[in-house]
């Protein structure tokens, strides 16, 4: 990829996604860079602003060296890696900062979400499940919280499967930061780290529901287990439903057994 910091440039200003691909369709970032006239006419004032912003375009190359040391890859929207599934929902992320195997971001998955204060019977149902599709070759999508996403990326490498952890940092963050071994492990067994948002994000309160858009879009479908209402899980299971995709859950008193049972029926 050519002018990789100009995507970074990109990546770091608070932009509609939607109004920024559609501008990608004609130009490049480099000529959003460089503000052309041709370019001005999708962009508010208020968004030329921050185009013009000397903050946004300051220490790429530092962002250049990082992504290389550290062998973090960064896909953008033009891309042949660039996954499909996400090309299909509304808002499509411009760059993904994907840290791991890329192979698997195509791949038939599910996304299974939940409580972060979830019950031991919670954690149980999500590492059953993520245990048995990974058995089954399904890709577990999550979003690396504690609780029942924690669980399922457990249960998928207890499985020896593959697992997409979708976050809502910069990738070179680790939050929660007890999960920084589950990280590690994710990446060591074939899984990948994946985020939109440039390195030094910090986990700020809007980030995540954003993020969950990403989760539906990867996946073939959404499992959800003791989801609270109005919670960052029932966001993904919104936006799945407005990307098409099946949504599953499971009943509070539904046991161990019976989830395996039915799953290796599968």
């Amino acid at each position: 990829m050519q002018n990789k910091k100009y995507w970074i440039w990109l990546s770091k200003i608070d932009l509609n996604p939607e109004k920024i691909k559609k501008c990608l369709e004609k130009y490049t970032p480099e000529d959003i860079w460089n503000l052309k006239e041709e370019t001005n006419k999708f962009f508010t004032k208020e968004e030329i602003n921050k185009i013009k912003n000397i903050n946004y375009r300051k220490d790429l190359e530092l962002h250049e060296q990082y992504l290389l040391k550290h062998k973090i890859e960064l896909i953008t929207i033009k891309d042949k890696e660039y996954p499909e599934k996400l090309k299909q929902i509304d808002n499509p992320p411009i760059c993904l900062y994907v840290l791991g195997n890329k192979q698997i971001l195509g791949q038939k998955s599910i996304a299974i979400v939940g409580s972060r204060g979830c019950s031991d019977y919670g954690k149980t149902v999500s590492q059953a499940f993520s245990y048995l599709l990974a058995k089954n070759n399904i890709v577990v999508v999550s979003g690396l919280a504690k609780g029942i996403d924690g669980a399922a990326h457990i249960g998928t490498l207890q499985a020896k499967g593959k697992t997409i952890a979708v976050i809502g940092t910069g990738i070179d963050l680790v939050y929660p930061k007890e999960n920084k071994d589950l990280m590690e492990q994710i990446v060591e067994n074939g899984g990948t780290i994946i985020s939109e948002y440039p390195l030094g994000t910090k986990p700020d309160k809007q980030n995540f529901p954003r993020r969950n858009r990403i989760i539906a879009g990867l996946s073939d479908g959404v499992l959800v287990i003791e989801a609270r209402e109005k919670s960052g899980a029932l966001i993904t299971v919104d936006y799945a439903l407005e990307q098409g995709k099946n949504i599953y859950a499971v009943p509070r008193k539904y046991y161990k057994q019976n989830v395996k049972t039915e799953l290796m029926n599968c």
